[in-house]
């Protein structure tokens, strides 16, 4: 737990430094390109991130779960990962023609070829991340993290100030991931053999295989707004619904992989101990909650101030889809952990079976809801979320022995807090004078709204409390 809690907290320094980085690109970018240039790179990156579980096959996932890792096996899913890997670059160059045809969007396909090759580097640096996060070695990772950020940054700003348009953004992908690459070299483990092999590639195919179905489900429930967005509306509403999500997912941003660092790992060595997971869940739970909740709910009542500040007026047509995508991320919130909790137990293909149910929701209330205006689609968004809910309570209660009562009673605090926060904001908002700058507002209002966070979790005893307690104690301690 103590190797854990340090880990967390440098991959929290880290990610969400690398995170914030990003996302001050990705405003100056906002104000470099427009909703359809971007809306181009969305629509496409869709079938990447698809791609991507794919090129995995879950192989990031077997080398963190299995209990014990031989050569034989690491050697397998070395072999593995680089077949699919390059199987799946070959695939999305070669369909890059069909589906910009699909879409009537040529500008796709260049896009799509350029980011069809990172796929031919990736594998070269993720066996590495994947035994670095089984052995929570966060430090080693953030110095990679920092490589690839910053040669993203570079690259994206640089090229889009040059004038490449969408294309500065996908040759900035490729260049992170090659960076990427190459600095996790120093760090490679020295019992990682350097050769992959095919012997033993049994089991890792029958892990990634069950693996496979929930990922690749999880991915093109992501991408789905994306792609019946562009389908049934155009870029630009694309463009837009981006901004919105991307405004409603900050604290994902912010947090980074923190929230999920190591948690299959830990689940894992919990599950094989013979311990119960439902207290493991709950905390963590509601851990995550006593930020996002909050977060979420500032972003309510806060949106059009934060599309204001942050991308300028002309994104304001984002502002209707924050509120339902809002809700819907709370509920899904509360489930953050339960497909890393069906993996963690040996069963990933369970979570298929949620995400089947969010799938057939968007499509078939996104063609019969969805009336052109982007607020309808968020709705669809959100009705999808409560639709999978019922199916995850199910799941806790048979495969994993946890009452979800239990859940509710452990994040009734994260729902006080939130609701401090959120009667704050309100108040504060309607004592501000609406006619100051969007950014101004935002700011006053920062210090008293993390004063009123922090005096609520003190008040309704959240366990979030006496993690920054015991975290600020042991930063006291080694300053002095």
């Amino acid at each position: 737990m103590a190797n854990l809690r340090r880990s967390l907290v440098i991959n929290f320094l880290s990610s969400s430094g690398a995170t914030i980085v990003q996302f001050l690109a990705s405003i100056v970018l906002a104000r470099m390109l427009s909703p359809s240039e971007i809306g181009v790179f969305s629509m496409t990156v869709v079938f990447v991130n698809i791609a991507h579980i794919f090129r995995d096959f879950g192989v990031v996932s077997y080398l963190q779960r299995e209990p014990e890792l031989t050569p034989e096996k690491m050697r397998a899913a070395t072999g593995v990962l680089f077949s699919t890997s390059w199987l799946v670059a070959t695939a999305l160059y070669l369909s890059s023609d069909w589906i910009s045809v699909w879409f009537k969007e040529p500008a796709m396909v260049p896009v799509m070829k350029v980011l069809a090759a990172g796929f031919l580097f990736i594998p070269f640096g993720a066996i590495t991340h994947s035994l670095l996060t089984r052995e929570y070695e966060a430090g080693k990772q953030a110095i990679v993290t920092v490589v690839g950020t910053s040669t993203f940054v570079v690259t994206c700003l640089g090229l889009a100030a040059l004038g490449f348009g969408t294309m500065s953004m996908a040759w900035a992908n490729l260049t992170n991931i090659i960076a990427c690459a190459i600095a996790y070299v120093p760090f490679r483990p020295k019992y990682l053999p350097w050769m992959p092999s095919f012997r033993n590639w049994r089991t890792v195919i029958h892990f990634g295989a069950g693996n496979l179905l929930s990922n690749c489900l999880g991915a093109i429930n992501n991408g789905l707004p994306d792609i019946l967005l562009g389908k049934l509306g155009n870029a630009g509403l694309v463009g837009l619904f981006s901004r919105a999500s991307s405004t409603v997912s900050i604290f994902t941003y912010v947090a980074g992989s923190t929230v999920s660092y190591g948690s299959l790992s830990y689940i894992s060595q919990a599950h094989h101990r013979g311990e119960p997971l439902g207290p493991l869940l709950n905390r963590a739970t509601a851990l995550v909650t006593g930020v996002g909740w909050p977060a979420l709910g500032l972003t309510y009542v806060l949106g059009r101030e934060i599309i204001l500040a942050l991308y300028g007026e002309k994104w304001l047509g984002a502002v209707p889809a924050i509120n339902a995508l809002v809700i819907g991320s709370m509920i899904a919130m509360m489930f953050n952990y339960t497909p890393i909790a069906m993996t963690a137990i040996g069963r990933p293909y369970l979570s298929a079976v949620p995400m089947v149910a969010t799938l057939l929701t968007r499509i078939a209330f996104g063609v019969v809801l969805f009336d052109g205006r982007i607020e309808s689609f968020s709705w669809v968004i959100c009705i999808a979320s409560i639709a999978s809910a019922p199916v995850m309570i199910i799941q806790h209660r048979v495969y994993l022995h946890h009452r979800f009562s239990t859940m509710l009673i452990a994040l009734w605090p994260s729902a006080l807090v939130t609701l401090s926060c959120v009667a704050a904001a309100w108040l504060l908002k309607i004592v501000l004078p609406s006619s100051l700058p969007a950014m101004t507002t935002l700011l006053i209002l920062a210090a008293p709204l993390a004063s009123v966070w922090y005096l609520a979790i003190r008040l309704t005893g959240h366990p979030l409390a006496a993690e920054l307690h015991s975290m600020a104690s042991g930063l006291r301690a080694r300053f002095a």
